[in-house]
C-alpha cells in the first residue's frame, strides 16, 4: 500500500456504502475528505461524542458543518466514556467508541453500511508496538493493529496504516482543508502522547526507515501469531469447550497456554495477564482430585473449575 493518502485511498476496495468513523482531527478529516472524492454519495461518517471535555461540543459542530460542505451524512453518538476504578482512561474510552460505532451501524441507514474505516496510521502502528513492548506483551501485542478485521457482522478496516502522520497532516495542508486539533494530544499524562513527542522524533533520527521496519515486525508477529491460533483451535476441539481439565493436561504447558488464551480471547472476549496465566496453569496441573478448587481472576471475570471443566464467568459489577 501506497505510503501517501492518494496512494492508500486508490488500493482500498471497501464494501460499498462505506462509513468513517469521524472525530474531526486530522487524520480522520483526511481519510473522509479522501474517501469522499474517490466514492461520491456513497460515504456516511460516525462521529462520537465523548463528553470528556469542554471542547467536545464544538467538535461535534466543527464535523456537523464539514460534512454538509462535504455533502455526507452524519450520525453522531453521544457515550459515557468516563472510566472505572482501576481502569485505562484510553482504554475506557476506546472501548466506549467502538460500541458507539458498532451501535451506529447496526442503526442508522436501515442497517445498509456493513464496512467501517478507521484512521489509524503509521506512527499509530509504531506507538501501539512500543506500548505493548513496554508491556512485555506477547505475539498479539506485537503484531499491533491490523489493517482489516470482521466483528459483530461488520468489517473494519484502516486503509492509512502504511501512511506517516506527518504526510497526512502535509496532504491536508496542500489541500487547504482545515481540521480541528484535540487540546488532549498536547498532554503529556497520556502515554501515547509522551512516546508521540518523544519517542518517534528519536527514532525517525536514528533509523529513518522505522516506519516500514516496524510495520514488517508487527506482520511477522501477526503471521505467527495465526499459525498458534490454527495450533490452539485443533488443540480445543480436543479439550472441548470448555475445555476438559483432563485432556488440557495431556498437552504441553506452552500448548495449554497457547489454548486457554485462544478459548478466553475467542469465547469470552478476555485476556489474561502472564502472572494470572501462570498460576491457571499451575492449578491445571494440580487439578489431580475431584474436589481441588480453581477460581482466579482473569480479565473482567473469573476462570472457575466447573465439574471436570474450565468455566468463564463474569464480574457481578461488569454486567451492570
Amino acid at each position: 500500500m501506497p505510503s501517501t493518502v492518494t496512494g492508500a485511498i486508490a488500493s482500498f476496495s471497501p464494501a460499498l456504502p462505506l462509513a468513517v468513523a469521524y472525530s474531526g482531527g486530522a487524520d480522520s478529516t483526511a481519510l473522509l475528505v479522501a474517501c469522499a472524492r474517490k466514492w461520491p454519495g456513497q460515504v456516511r461518517a460516525v462521529h462520537v461524542h465523548h463528553g470528556l471535555q469542554a471542547a467536545a461540543d464544538s467538535f461535534e459542530q466543527h464535523c456537523a458543518a464539514a460534512c454538509r460542505q462535504l455533502g455526507v451524512p452524519l450520525a453522531v453518538r453521544r457515550v459515557d466514556a468516563r472510566h472505572a476504578p482501576g481502569q485505562s482512561p484510553e482504554d475506557a474510552a476506546r472501548r466506549s467508541r467502538y460500541a458507539a460505532l458498532t451501535a451506529a451501524l447496526q442503526q442508522e441507514w436501515g442497517g445498509a453500511v456493513k464496512d467501517i474505516a478507521l484512521a489509524q496510521h503509521a506512527d499509530d502502528q509504531v506507538e501501539t508496538m512500543l506500548l505493548a513492548l513496554s508491556r512485555g506483551a506477547g505475539l498479539p501485542g506485537l503484531a499491533a493493529m491490523p489493517a482489516r478485521w470482521q466483528r459483530d457482522g461488520i468489517t473494519w478496516h484502516r486503509p492509512l496504516l502504511k501512511v506517516p502522520g506527518p504526510a497526512i497532516r502535509q496532504w491536508l495542508a496542500d489541500e487547504k482543508i482545515a481540521w480541528i486539533e484535540d487540546p488532549t494530544n498536547a498532554d503529556d499524562a497520556f502515554t501515547r502522547n509522551r512516546i508521540r513527542a518523544r519517542l518517534l522524533p528519536a527514532l525517525e533520527q536514528a533509523f529513518p526507515q522505522f516506519r516500514e521496519t516496524f510495520a514488517r515486525s508487527a506482520g511477522h508477529a501477526a503471521q505467527a501469531q495465526q499459525v498458534l491460533d490454527e495450533i490452539a483451535r485443533q488443540d480445543l476441539e480436543r479439550t472441548g469447550t470448555p475445555p476438559a481439565i483432563k485432556q488440557l493436561q495431556t498437552l504441553s504447558t506452552a500448548r495449554q497456554a497457547n489454548a486457554l488464551r485462544l478459548w478466553l480471547r475467542r469465547e469470552h472476549q478476555a485476556s489474561a495477564s502472564a502472572a494470572q496465566l501462570a498460576e491457571l496453569l499451575d492449578q491445571v496441573a494440580a487439578c489431580t482430585t475431584r474436589g481441588h478448587a480453581i477460581r482466579i481472576k482473569v480479565g473482567h471475570g473469573f476462570v472457575q473449575r466447573q465439574g471436570d471443566r474450565l468455566a468463564w464467568a463474569m464480574e457481578p459489577s461488569a454486567t451492570l
